[in-house]
């Protein structure tokens, strides 16, 4: 059995044991789920900090927010613990430039669900760990798999650069895309991943089915496919029955299953498709993929398509996905790779 933490120090017990203040880069969700995760285990936060274009000196969670050059006058050197995310080039970029002048770590808090990558979530599901890494098909996503694993347990964003590949490479070695492809895209979002797919099958194809809950992405969604034919679209959640449940009201990619949210109408993928052939799908649906993949098992059973899944939402994601495909249909090969993004949103698991 692989022990694939061996070595490394847990981020949160540096920052713990740290001597030097720690400055939290970014404001928002993640920030809330650091600021919560250090009153659990009576970690200090001595600032706030955002990009220089971003700071007006507001308040956030009794801190004034400051710039990077304000906490050097005042503290000289710090640890700054990142808090947002981001896949821009001159964010990641500035990010970097923070990492070289300061030690820069990233609390791994999820973006779903309570299980935090700490020691005793890594301990308790060892052995899923390497049985997800035992069914990996190639040197590139066992790499992956490990530096994500190191990049989650330490912070250090060192793991995340040595394992991060164009989504080119994944589609021209992996995918394989052909002119006759049936698409099924969950969480289509405004159409951008079509527009992907479309680019990558040259314009040709036999069918497209897109759901997307979000009223406003939903029009986008439809405004976006004008002209196209064979283009089914459908304003449902995904999930692994036909119920209604809770969204929440952001727009966007953050649009998620939340219990305060507004009731919307979700359904399985088998139910819509009514046996229609699929030869591709991608699943993004903000921490529903298991249900959607259960939502799913006789398209998957029947077909085999092509899977292009988010594996990065939930902590447990990495290796439960893997796990649950691998029992619907033992003869998919997987392969996982990190798309450029800090932290490690846009990590994807490809079957085929």
């Amino acid at each position: 059995m692989i022990n694939f933490i061996e070595g490394l120090s847990s981020v949160w017990d540096v920052l713990k044991q740290s001597e030097k203040p720690i400055i939290l880069y970014g404001m928002g969700d993640g920030a809330d789920k650091v600021l919560a995760r250090f009153d659990k285990l009576g970690i200090k936060a001595s600032g706030v900090m955002a990009s220089d274009d971003f700071v007006r000196y507001q308040n956030y969670r009794g801190f004034t927010v400051k710039k990077l050059s304000d906490f050097e006058l005042e503290l000289g050197d710090f640890v700054v613990a990142l808090c947002f995310a981001s896949q821009l080039p001159d964010v990641m970029a500035n990010i970097r430039r923070v990492g070289e002048r300061h030690t820069l770590l990233v609390p791994s808090v999820p973006v779903f669900g309570d299980n935090v990558f700490d020691y005793e979530f890594y301990n308790s599901n060892e052995e899923r760990f390497n049985q997800a890494y035992s069914l990996l098909s190639d040197e590139l996503s066992r790499r992956v798999f490990r530096d994500i694993i190191a990049f989650q347990y330490s912070g250090e964003l060192r793991y995340l650069d040595s394992c991060t590949t164009d989504k080119d490479e994944v589609f021209e070695n992996v995918l394989k895309l052909g002119e006759n492809e049936s698409y099924l895209d969950l969480g289509a979002y405004n159409g951008d991943t079509i527009e992907e797919f479309l680019g990558c099958c040259g314009g040709r194809y036999d069918s497209i089915t897109a759901l997307e809950p979000n009223a406003k992405s939903f029009q986008k969604l439809k405004d976006s496919v004008l002209g196209l034919e064979r283009v089914s679209l459908w304003q449902l959640a995904s999930y692994n029955k036909n119920t209604l449940i809770n969204f929440n009201s952001k727009t966007g990619r953050n649009c998620a299953i939340d219990p305060n949210g507004a009731p919307v109408q979700a359904a399985r993928a088998d139910t819509i498709l009514c046996g229609k052939r699929v030869t591709y799908a991608k699943l993004d649906v903000e921490g529903a993929e298991r249900e959607t993949l259960e939502g799913m098992e006789n398209t998957i059973r029947l077909f085999k398509p092509k899977l292009n899944i988010a594996a990065y939402h939930r902590s447990e994601d990495i290796f439960a996905l893997i796990l649950q495909l691998h029992s619907l249909n033992p003869d998919y090969r997987f392969f996982l790779r990190h798309h450029p993004y800090i932290p490690h949103w846009d990590t994807n698991l490809y079957a085929v």
